[in-house]
């Protein structure tokens, strides 16, 4: 089985029924709603990060220096990364509409709609080797080119942000859920600053409302699911 764990704010690792990590928006040092240290954490073997944000780059080239770990990204991000310090051997560009495969996961990267300064932002559609389709929609106000990912990848599990401000808010959300409809669904980038909406109640019942057969799971900080 594989297993999907929750870091906080827009922070994901996703382990693979063969094993692999995969490490999405990996803001773990400075994160309030971070339970865990990076040092604690299994050594990734990709690294995927939506936009250069600190709150998405987070710690992503920290977990690129151990093992044989690899990121994909924009080649903007990327480039930021082997300025970084990162080999360039680990490091894979890509745009809006391609996809690569990596440690046995096909990563195809979407549109999101937000604000960057290197590149534009993005989303991530997964697919594992057993065949379990992943979104994660990045920092995103809604758009409805949702339904056509949906219907075009059959997503299984969504990632979606929640908190307002900065991106969707539940109401928005709740109706991308509907758009998209997964079988479950993960609210995140919420609560992590006071700015923020602050739990996801509401965004619970709104999709319990309009889509009631999409199964919303709130996870706290650190906790997993497996799938």
């Amino acid at each position: 089985m594989a297993k999907l764990r929750w870091l906080g704010h827009a922070a994901f690792q996703i382990t693979t029924a063969e094993g692999r990590q995969i490490y999405i928006d990996p803001w773990l040092e400075g994160n309030p709603s971070c339970p865990v240290a990076k040092g604690d954490l299994e050594v990734a073997d990709l690294v995927l990060v939506t936009h250069d944000h600190h709150d998405h780059l987070g710690d992503a080239a920290a977990l690129l220096a151990a093992g044989d770990a690899v990121a994909v990204g924009q080649p903007e991000l990327i480039g930021q990364l082997e300025a970084a310090g990162v080999p360039v051997e680990k490091l894979i560009g890509m745009n809006i509409g391609g996809s690569v495969e990596v440690a046995g996961v096909v990563v195809t990267m979407t549109q999101a709609f937000h604000s960057a300064a290197r590149g534009g932002p993005v989303g991530y559609i997964l697919t594992l080797a057993q065949g379990q389709v992943i979104y994660h929609a990045g920092d995103t106000g809604i758009f409805s080119d949702m339904e056509l990912l949906g219907k075009l990848y059959d997503i299984d599990v969504a990632l979606l942000p929640i908190g307002s401000v900065y991106t969707m808010d539940p109401f928005q959300a709740a109706a991308a859920v509907e758009l998209i409809s997964p079988q479950v669904v993960f609210p995140m980038h919420y609560g992590t600053f006071p700015a923020l909406v602050q739990d996801a109640a509401e965004f619970s019942q709104l999709v319990a409302k309009r889509t009631p057969h999409v199964k919303v799971i709130v996870l706290k900080p650190g906790e997993k699911w497996e799938f």
